[in-house]
């Protein structure tokens, strides 16, 4: 079982999808053993050291092109394509091929300019989603080679594009601003969300990086393994206080403002499978004067939420 689980995680694929793989695989198999005992016996070669010696090599020839072509009867033909151009990159020593996410983000090899798909799961109005779709449809800091922090983005770095927008909530603002801006959407409902993380439909969709930006779920862990360090969020408030089950929004900033603290801001997080626990990327801080109200203090939020997330999601994946 531990073995099967590892494998999910290598290939970034859910409990159904893996199966159809390996039933691609098989299949893909047994089809190139088929086609090259064919053309061997079309050529009238016998069995003796010389088929020994080519059959191999057919098989090794013919086993990708099987797969690929089975995989489009099982609906694997984009993981086979990118499995496959990995395994090709290996073998020729270049050391690029696909995008993984693995320990850290590997964007994507500049020469291709191929962009980074990224998905924003969002479950209301949308405004840090909309600065984000914003700022990487500008071009981000990488247009005009703006430092940002402690290095300079890249003007040669992969394109960054918000490629799909997630929502739990029907009706909620963020699906009016996809919609806006020609960004497909995806509607989750929470059993299924449990369960499978939606993983096939994020890779499908070949997303690559996903960031939560008021998304009010707690992330499954199918879907944490899906995508290690491959997934961030931001909260409204510096980790590792104020944070966990229930803190979101107003909430957060009346606690802070009841416990009497000098200073909030936010926090910038990987996540893993508890809420508000991932390790910290990045923090930001404001001050509370005496006069502030959660409604207040969730303004001066806002502004800090708006000024770095998207510049800081740029420098993970760059």
């Amino acid at each position: 079982m531990k073995a099967i689980q590892r494998l999910q995680e290598k290939w970034k694929v859910g409990p159904g999808q893996f199966w159809l793989v390996i039933l691609t695989f098989a299949l893909g198999g047994s089809l190139s053993g088929r086609l090259c005992s064919f053309l061997l016996k079309l050529v009238f070669l016998e069995k003796n050291w010389a088929f020994w010696l080519i059959y191999p090599l057919f098989l090794t020839i013919l086993w990708p092109f099987s797969v690929i072509f089975v995989s489009f009867f099982t609906g694997q033909f984009r993981f086979f394509k990118g499995y496959l151009g990995r395994v090709g990159s290996r073998l020729l020593g270049s050391g690029v091929g696909g995008n993984d996410v693995a320990g850290t983000f590997a964007a994507p090899s500049t020469a291709s300019a191929a962009p980074v798909h990224i998905a924003i799961f969002a479950s209301g109005a949308g405004s840090n989603a909309r600065k984000i779709i914003e700022y990487f449809e500008g071009g981000g800091a990488r247009a005009n080679g703006v430092s940002k922090g402690s290095g300079t983005l890249s003007t040669t770095a992969a394109p960054i594009k918000v490629s799909l927008i997630v929502c739990n909530v029907p009706g909620a603002g963020v699906l009016e601003i996809a919609k806006e801006k020609g960004i497909p959407t995806l509607m989750i409902n929470k059993a299924e969300f449990a369960a499978t993380g939606y993983v096939e439909s994020l890779h499908n969709a070949e997303i690559q990086f996903i960031v939560l930006a008021g998304f009010l779920w707690k992330v499954p862990e199918v879907l944490v393994r899906a995508y290690p360090k491959g997934i961030i969020n931001i909260h409204p408030a510096l980790l590792p206080k104020y944070g966990g089950k229930g803190m979101y929004g107003s909430r957060v900033h009346e606690a802070v403002i009841a416990a009497g603290e000098k200073e909030s801001g936010i926090t910038i997080h990987w996540v893993n499978e508890h809420y508000d626990e991932g390790g910290i990327i990045f923090q930001a801080t404001c001050s509370i004067d005496a006069s502030d109200t959660a409604e207040t203090l969730a303004n001066k939020i806002h502004a800090l939420e708006y000024a770095h997330f998207a510049p800081t999601i740029e420098k993970v994946l760059t």
